[in-house]
């Protein structure tokens, strides 16, 4: 297996490496239109799983960790790239995840740092959403994201920023101590990016979710966030750092706090809203933030999307799901088999414009 990535990489344009040979990365273009982006997402996604099989008895494996192993080695895909050697050293097999990072576009940099401060105080509901990685070397791990639970947020203590210049000149300032490697070693739920960060940016990227294997489910988190975004840059005043109530090193800590319970419960955690302190179940939180968020997305011509947000709540999240038929005495091998081969069907389906499949088989286990 040592260079699969690799040769993904040489083989098929788009595609990176990653520090371990077992992951690969590739990332869609913008888009406006959300059909445009679910058959790049899609096409992208079938050219790595037609590839890998002509190597060998190989797939793609759905989930966010090393569900079946092996944690024991960290299978560098480069041993030239002393950056590689680096997470390695530092990290270990805990950064060997697989996850689903998305970016929204927003034009002015001050509406970028103010919407991160939001996101970061509101990722865990997306991490509760999509969590899908309760095993690690074929065992539970009392966990629903066990990739959450054991990945290393770099640095520690990552602020909420005030303005744009604070967030740049704190990574500079990391940057000149070592403390971060580039501009992209900051490994927190939300963080602001741009192409020429951190002086120039044009996105927020939520970088929480557990890898979301099922269109109709990416589809559903993305026009949420969308939808999220847009309210926020429309209320000004939706703000962490504008109210008393709450320290940033209070909110921090709720920050953390909030993490770690859906890390371990997904949708069943309780949380405190950074708003006014009030301790809910996700599910509440987010259907309220849903109904908040509704108008927006109508008059964008991209409500329908939201159902996929919907199934997740009266459905569960995939950890749960699995974790359920595990108790019902189901191996962890044979749910992994099933959920391949649900995964591939789902894209071959979905690759269709409308989508070919029943939305409740595609967004089902």
């Amino acid at each position: 297996m040592v260079g699969l990535s690799h040769r993904a990489k040489a083989a098929l344009k788009g595609f990176q490496t990653e520090p371990d040979c077992r992951n690969t990365e590739f990332a869609t273009h913008p888009h406006r239109e959300y059909e445009s982006l679910k058959d790049e997402f899609i096409g992208d996604r079938h050219r790595l799983r037609q590839f890998v099989k002509t190597l060998g008895d190989y797939t793609l494996i759905p989930g966010g960790a090393l569900s079946l192993g092996d944690t024991s080695s960290f299978q560098i895909s480069d041993p030239d790239n002393e950056y590689y050697k680096y997470i390695r050293d530092a990290y270990g097999t805990n950064v060997v995840t697989a996850s689903t990072h998305i970016s929204i576009g927003v034009s002015d940099p001050e509406d970028i740092i103010r919407v991160y401060r939001v996101l970061r105080c509101e990722a865990a509901l997306f991490l509760a959403m999509t969590a899908a990685s309760p095993w690690l070397d074929g065992k539970a791990t009392g966990f629903h994201s066990t990739r959450w639970h054991i990945f290393p947020r770099t640095p520690p203590h990552v602020p909420l920023f005030a303005r744009h210049e604070d967030y740049t000149a704190w990574v500079e300032e990391k940057l000149r101590t070592g403390e971060m490697q580039n501009h992209r070693h900051l490994w927190v739920g939300a963080r602001p990016n741009g192409d020429d960060a951190p002086r120039s940016l044009n996105r927020v990227e939520l970088r929480i979710c557990d890898r979301i294997s099922h269109p109709v489910s990416l589809l559903g988190v993305v026009a949420f966030l969308e939808a999220r975004i847009s309210h926020l840059i429309e209320q000004t005043a939706e703000d962490p750092l504008s109210g008393k109530r709450f320290s940033e090193t209070e909110l921090l800590e709720m920050v953390t706090a909030n993490e770690q319970a859906v890390s371990r419960s997904s949708l069943d955690a309780e949380v405190v809203r950074w708003s006014d302190g009030k301790r809910l179940g996700v599910r509440e939180w987010v259907e309220e933030l849903l109904q908040q968020v509704l108008p927006l997305a109508t008059a964008g011509g991209y409500d329908a999307y939201l159902d996929g947000v919907t199934r997740i709540l009266e459905k569960g999240s995939i950890a749960k799901r699995w974790l359920d038929r595990e108790a019902a005495g189901e191996s962890i091998q044979e749910i992994l088999i099933d959920a391949i081969h649900h995964a591939e069907e789902c894209d071959i389906a979905c690759a269709n414009t409308p989508c070919e499949m029943a939305f409740e088989e595609c967004a089902d286990e």
